[in-house]
């Protein structure tokens, strides 16, 4: 049966194989592209660090450690999954193998909103700092209703397109990016010297209220980096890349957050700007460093991680709506795929839609850059932190019906759902302030519509059957 005339509610359509997408055109290198540029790695050194400093001070490179390892905690456990199962549908998918199907729609509604609150998030990230590039070449600004446009606009362009040419372009532009990160890290430490920084191990000034706060940003820095899971279909040898590429993601990046975090705080000891009130920390690194050019080279690889980021939350949003499409959570016309280019067009269509209307709404009543960013950020990051629990719950039942469940595994799994509940209650409480304090409502709202739609949909999907 083609995919433009699927039936959504009968189980042959849900248990085959086929979804029409380009199967197994993606490197391990280019599958590895989409977790790392859903993180956008650029994104915390220049932006995230800084917010996370101003809460945790000198205990800012041990709140990225801790989650560097709460991360390769839910990396290993989607792990669980990603090595014996492959599809588009990424985290939804493995909940639907062992949960409740009111659970599988409640982390595909969750996930669905956590790509796309990003996508609008990295969008505002990357007007505010293309608006820094285009000033300091002609001291000007563009309207950030038009980069944030253009932004979306182009990377789905690239997702309708081509899945192979997505990936390549967001692999290069990462590797760019982080190469300047990188360079400026290097000469900063050398510049100092080989030797420890006393204040920062010793935890001087850093309180251990700072530093939860601190740690709900920092996890933040690595929503996303699941995102290959998404190309179950595309990826080559996925029960083998994925995973793979899950854990080389979190932790690999996990370490270059690590770094950068001890090299930001040390190299701005001293200065009469501290981290946190800096609005482009690496200019100043970069000039300390004696290397200035790569202070702007650091705001042009930033705009790129940014956009790079769009375009990997766009392919994995729209794979997303395709599964659940596929099992009756979504209109049956975003099953189909284009019939040359082998992608989800009108999820990717639909999805791009959405994100582009939030963002340019947001950007025309005057909400800056910045602001966009940590909105819609912290939306995303609900969605994430529910996906998480939720693929750490259903763990147990998928081994134990495999016959591969020991108690190594039930105690990651426990520790993993405690690990996303807390890092929810630590977004929740000290209660935030200005709208940050409506978005666990709003997200609320969302989760219960969806909730609600997912119920209704398995309802008419149990009496189709029965007929």
């Amino acid at each position: 049966m083609p995919p433009e005339t699927v039936n959504v509610y009968a189980p042959e359509a849900v248990a085959n194989p086929g979804f029409g997408l380009r199967r197994g055109v993606l490197s391990p290198m280019e599958t590895l592209a989409q977790s790392v540029s859903a993180i956008a790695p650029t994104t915390t050194p220049a932006m995230t660090i800084p917010l996370v400093f101003a809460m945790a001070g000198n205990g800012t490179w041990l709140v990225y450690l801790v989650a560097t390892l709460a991360m390769a905690l839910i990396g290993a456990l989607i792990g669980c999954f990603a090595r014996r199962s492959a599809s588009p549908g990424s985290l939804y998918k493995y909940v639907s193998s062992s949960l409740p199907p009111w659970a599988s729609g409640l982390t595909g509604w969750a996930l669905l909103l956590a790509y796309l609150g990003t996508a609008a998030s990295v969008a505002g990230g990357f007007a505010q700092y293309a608006n820094v590039v285009i000033h300091d070449a002609t001291g000007r600004i563009a309207p950030p209703v038009v980069l944030v446009a253009l932004a979306i606009l182009i990377a789905a362009a690239m997702a309708y397109r081509d899945i192979r040419l997505s990936a390549r372009s967001m692999l290069w532009l990462e590797a760019a990016s982080v190469a300047c990160i990188l360079a400026i890290v290097a000469l900063t430490l050398l510049r100092h010297g080989f030797h420890l920084d006393k204040p920062q191990f010793r935890l001087q000034g850093a309180s251990l209220s700072g530093m939860r706060l601190g740690l709900v940003l920092a996890l933040f820095s690595f929503v996303g980096f699941e995102s290959a899971t998404a190309l179950g279909e595309e990826a080559r040898s996925p029960l083998r890349t994925i995973p793979r590429a899950v854990l080389q993601s979190a932790i690999g990046l996990g370490v270059l957050f690590v770094v950068c975090a001890y090299t930001e705080v040390l190299g701005f000891r001293g200065q009469s700007v501290t981290l946190d009130q800096s609005p482009a920390p690496f200019h100043i690194l970069a000039h300390q460093a004696g290397v200035n050019l790569l202070g702007p080279a650091v705001d042009v690889g930033a705009s790129l991680s940014m956009f790079a980021c769009v375009l990997a939350c766009l392919t994995a949003a729209a794979r997303v709506l395709l599964l659940m499409s596929h099992h009756g959570l979504a209109h049956a016309r975003f099953t189909r795929t284009h019939s040359r280019n082998e992608t989800p067009h009108l999820a990717v269509l639909v999805t791009a839609l959405v994100t582009v209307v939030v963002t340019v709404a947001l950007a025309a009543r005057g909400v800056s850059g910045s602001d966009i960013y940590g909105w819609m950020g912290s939306l995303a990051t609900y969605g994430f932190l529910t996906a998480y629990a939720l693929v750490c719950l259903a763990v147990p039942g998928f081994l134990r019906r495999r016959d591969e469940l020991t108690p190594l595994w039930t105690v990651l799994s426990i520790a993993g759902v405690v690990a996303m509940l807390l890092a929810i209650a630590g977004s929740l409480y000290p209660i935030p302030q200005g709208p940050y304090r409506w978005l666990p409502y709003i997200y609320l709202v969302y989760l219960a519509a969806g909730w609600a739609w997912t119920v209704k949909q398995n309802s008419v999907r149990e009496k189709s059957s029965r007929r």
